[in-house]
């Protein structure tokens, strides 16, 4: 209806005639010719007894779960027992847990030449004894391993490197330094 109106509308501007006036009068009575009709929203469910009607709202329909998640494990007929490793209890008597600790008091019971950093045989040798920060040991660990790491594992290297520059950027500016004393 619009595009008619407007193709007529178009035409008849082009021509210049004393019938303008009347072809618009006829145009706006058209429009108003059709009935009103107002604006309509659909809604599914006017009132909330129809939604009842139509019982429970179905979630996941034609989905099949294979997932038990609700409450305790059923018990299923005709199926295997789950299977629960056999008891075997621990040799309290082997040589590892026999030797467990067998150095903690060396230095105080025995004749004092041994030190209790050279039998921490778990921790690797250029980490016993040392004591210092995360980024000391980095630095530590940088200096001894710095070029076999940057032959054969880079991406290590790399990573070292990032760590060690994060480091020293956070303990020279976000942290106190407790060495100096106020002046």
């Amino acid at each position: 209806m619009a595009c008619a109106v407007k193709s007529l509308l178009g035409s008849l501007s082009r021509v210049a005639t004393p019938l303008y006036g009347a072809a618009v009068a006829a145009a706006a009575a058209a429009r108003t010719s059709q009935a009103w009709t107002p604006l309509v929203t659909s809604v599914r469910h006017r009132y909330h007894w129809q939604k009842m009607k139509k019982g429970p709202l179905l979630r996941n329909y034609g989905q099949n779960d294979m997932l038990h998640n609700k409450g305790l494990m059923p018990h299923i007929e005709h199926h295997k027992r789950l299977p629960i490793p056999l008891y075997r209890p621990k040799n309290n008597w082997a040589e590892k847990r026999a030797l467990f600790g067998q150095n903690d008091y060396i230095d105080i019971l025995g004749p004092g030449n041994l030190h209790p950093t050279k039998t921490a045989y778990s921790v690797p040798a250029w980490l016993r004894g040392f004591k210092g920060n995360e980024y000391q040991m980095l630095l530590r660990k940088k200096k001894l391993f710095g070029q076999q790491m940057a032959l054969y594992r880079p991406s290590k290297r790399r990573e070292m490197d990032k760590r060690i520059v994060w480091l020293y950027k956070y303990l020279n500016f976000k942290t106190k330094d407790y060495m100096w004393r106020k002046a």
